[in-house]
């Protein structure tokens, strides 16, 4: 079910349960579940950065003093272009998926934004030539 969903989240719960070979009513109960469980956190459309004027992405990876990733978090979100934030553990302690329209764009959100935070003590910013879509549900 997630897999189909994930394909296609606008999918009827009639077509679901015919792709799945279910009833409407078993699937309308396995969604619900899924919902109440906090397995679906909701629906979305997915959106093409480039078509959407945002052709230039980038890793950033931060590395930051010790307990400044704390208040961190709340920073990063405020800054404009960030697409997605992670606390990872390694060479450095938070990555970020920054898009942008253009690269002097991401000129300014690396220099003149995230430097600037206290506590940011290095970056280093890996540009992304293509994106290629995964599935995390085979």
């Amino acid at each position: 079910m997630l897999a189909e969903l994930a394909t296609d989240g606008r999918l009827a719960v009639r077509a679901l349960a015919e792709r799945l070979h279910i009833s409407r009513t078993n699937a309308y109960a396995r969604l619900e579940r899924l919902m109440a469980e906090g397995v679906i956190t909701g629906f979305g459309a997915r959106i093409d950065p480039r078509r959407a004027g945002l052709g230039t992405s980038a890793y950033i990876m931060v590395t930051v003093e010790q307990t400044s990733w704390r208040t961190m978090a709340t920073d990063l979100h405020e800054i404009p272009y960030v697409d997605h934030v992670a606390l990872v553990g390694g060479d450095f302690d938070i990555l970020l998926l920054v898009r942008t329209p253009d690269n002097t764009t991401l000129r300014d959100v690396v220099l003149e934004r995230l430097q600037a935070l206290e506590g940011v003590r290095s970056t280093r910013t890996w540009l992304i030539f293509e994106e290629l879509p995964g599935s995390v549900l085979g």
